[in-house]
């Protein structure tokens, strides 16, 4: 199978109460613990590369790796998706190299504006069979070249902007803020979502599909590995699984996992160096840390609901 792109997935996702997994890749151990997952699992999928991946791997390495998934897995269905584009110009240029989803962020710029640059990149991408995500209200957190706000409930999406943002770019998923915050250090207490907001834009767009970022729920079992073996993460705190699964059950199609995929190797990797000092072979302490990636995004599918949902998103 090729790669495809999200609509038919997200279709199915709608109607079947779950989301689709989106993972960041980074690397090639990264990317095979996520498909080896996938795989097993048989679960679609969504791989997305943000813009420090490319500044560190080079968008050419990792759509290579990413193309090796795709050929080795034929019942998959797989859409490479560009995260966080900032400008027409990435966006544009992620859909001549041949990607199948592209994200426009242009949601700290006004809403006029924000619809603007979103409708210029909606037409340039559907003339080429391509399909796109916007941002509308702002996150938390600092995720690479994204740096959200400060107090997350104040930033929430507007369902009555989300009509007319919609219906003027034409734009096929929306990401939206409903109290989700990027990175390992999402929120100083035990968070809880906006689903009122989740719900109210269903009401108005029934079956438009939603996205939601800054997921990862940074998963107990890696932060205190991390923590045992040198590392300093106290305070890490993410989206807790149960409000994902709810969330799921509604409009959000989608789902964002970043940070996880990091704790998963870092904290594997870390305790390889710690238990065996003596240990210089890379594929020592990588092997260990794809195989922890593995067994993580195999539980988040299950969290997600998409667990066995490949075929009907072929």
């Amino acid at each position: 199978m090729a790669l495809v792109d999200t609509k038919k997935m997200f279709e199915m996702a709608y109607k079947g109460g779950y989301a689709v997994g989106a993972f960041n890749v980074n690397n090639m151990e990264i990317t095979q613990g996520i498909i080896e997952a996938v795989a097993e699992e048989k679960a679609p999928l969504i791989l997305q590369i943000s813009k420090g991946a490319r500044d560190y791997a080079k968008n050419s390495y990792l759509k290579g790796i990413i193309n090796v998934c795709v050929e080795e897995n034929p019942d998959i269905p797989i859409a490479i998706h560009l995260d966080h584009g900032d400008d027409f110009e990435t966006c544009k240029q992620f859909v001549d190299d041949g990607f199948t989803s592209v994200m426009i962020d242009a949601s700290k710029l006004p809403f006029k504006e924000n619809i603007k640059l979103t409708k210029e990149v909606v037409e340039y991408a559907h003339k080429h069979n391509v399909v796109v995500e916007a941002e509308l209200g702002q996150l938390g957190g600092i995720e690479e070249h994204v740096v959200g706000v400060e107090d997350v409930m104040k930033h929430l999406t507007d369902p009555d902007q989300v009509v007319e943002f919609v219906g003027k770019t034409g734009v096929d998923s929306l990401a939206v803020a409903v109290g989700t915050s990027h990175g390992a250090y999402k929120f100083k207490t035990a968070p809880k979502l906006a689903m009122d907001v989740i719900q109210a834009i269903q009401d108005k767009l029934p079956g438009f599909p939603l996205v939601m970022h800054g997921s990862s729920s940074v998963l107990k079992e890696f932060k205190d590995l991390i923590n045992k073996y040198g590392g300093k993460m106290p305070d890490a705190m993410g989206v807790p699984e149960d409000a994902i699964s709810e969330a799921v059950k509604m409009a959000i199609c989608k789902v964002n996992i970043d940070t996880d995929l990091r704790m998963a190797l870092t904290a594997k990797i870390r305790q390889v160096f710690a238990e065996k000092p003596a240990e210089f072979d890379p594929r020592k302490y990588l092997g260990p840390g794809r195989e922890a990636i593995k067994q993580m995004v195999k539980h988040k599918l299950h969290v997600l609901g998409c667990a066995g949902k490949a075929a009907e998103c072929s």
